[in-house]
């Protein structure tokens, strides 16, 4: 079963919040990764893999997904969508 999740919009036009309805990060501490970073983490890397995409910060159950300037969640969404429903 996917895991089912809520995208939610934050003040910064370049960043969205995507709450999940299962533990994406384990631990206390967060993970923050910028485009280029190395991981083992397969949703870090498969978020990162997705054009457009410049940096995720996670802990728990939410990740934040910021895009570049230029790019348009119109197209990222989808792939962030279909990242989290092959989990």
């Amino acid at each position: 079963m996917a895991i089912q999740i809520h995208v939610q919009d934050t003040p910064n036009p370049n960043s969205v919040k995507i709450n999940a309805s299962e533990t994406l990060f384990e631990g206390p501490k967060s993970t923050s990764l910028k485009v280029g970073d190395e991981t083992e983490h397969p949703l870090a890397k498969a978020l990162l893999s997705i054009k457009g995409v410049d940096n995720i910060f996670g802990i728990k159950d939410f990740v934040t997904v910021s895009k570049k300037p230029e790019a348009d969640w119109d197209d990222i969404l989808p792939q962030v969508e279909k990242v989290f429903a092959e989990l």
